[in-house]
């Protein structure tokens, strides 16, 4: 950090230096959690959104159970069971497994991307099962395979009308990565409260906390809206 900057912050009490580069190392974990929850929940919910729109209840059943058991519980909830659960499992601790989940960050990973990946399905999911059906006989008429279909019809038609709805999901896991605070992992809210617990000034740490949030929350808005609009563009009327 420059030292002007740094001179200029710790001119006041709190926003220090020090905890202004608290709340970064916190932004950090944040978007790291986040940012991988989200990759590997959307590579998970991609295939079982087209297992879910099978017509057979032996392959669609097992995700609809998936879906409902992570849907219908709580996000923290789910954090508590993976976290002191897998500490549990017999003989864990004697495997190469125990190094990486001892580290709270690997149990909250693993229950963010089981929440999301559940929520995700069902939004592909309803974004397959609306793709018009003349799209379909139209790709039907060509010959194309049912992968075939899928991959250049179905899904990138999907893809455009569950962009809105996926925004909204983002943005939620941004704001329920709060709760990784409570397993001991220091992300946005585990600095704030941190620096309250230091300085006792709990009115300041998380106001300064949820305007990181907010800005990250309109970073998001707005990269979504330039994708919706990227991803609609064929939907635009032609200028003159």
């Amino acid at each position: 950090m420059p030292d002007f900057l740094a001179d200029w912050l710790n001119q006041n009490d709190i926003f220090t230096a020090a905890t202004m580069l608290h709340y970064w190392d916190g932004l950090v974990t944040t978007v790291q959690l986040v940012f991988l929850s989200l990759l590997l929940g959307m590579a998970i919910a991609i295939p079982l959104a087209i297992m879910r729109t099978a017509k057979s209840w032996f392959i669609s059943g097992p995700v609809w159970l998936y879906t409902y058991l992570f849907r219908g519980t709580p996000l923290l909830i789910q954090l508590y069971i993976i976290y002191y659960g897998i500490a549990q499992i017999e003989g864990i601790q004697d495997t190469f497994w125990w190094t990486i989940f001892r580290e709270p960050f690997y149990p909250a990973l693993l229950a963010f991307t089981l929440n999301t990946a559940a929520y995700t399905t069902e939004i592909i999911r309803g974004a397959i099962v609306a793709t018009p059906n003349g799209e379909i006989e139209a790709a039907k008429a060509y010959g194309m395979s049912w992968a075939l279909r899928m991959r250049r019809i179905v899904l990138p038609s999907a893809a455009r009308r569950a962009v809105q709805a996926y925004s909204n999901e983002v943005i939620f896991m941004l704001h329920a990565s709060a709760i990784a605070s409570v397993v001991t992992i220091v992300d946005l809210t585990g600095a704030a409260r941190n620096i309250y617990s230091r300085f006792y000034a709990p009115f300041d740490a998380f106001i300064g906390v949820a305007v990181l949030y907010m800005i990250l929350t309109f970073i998001l808005v707005y990269v979504f809206r330039r994708l919706e609009r990227h991803l609609l563009r064929h939907q635009r009327p032609l200028s003159h």
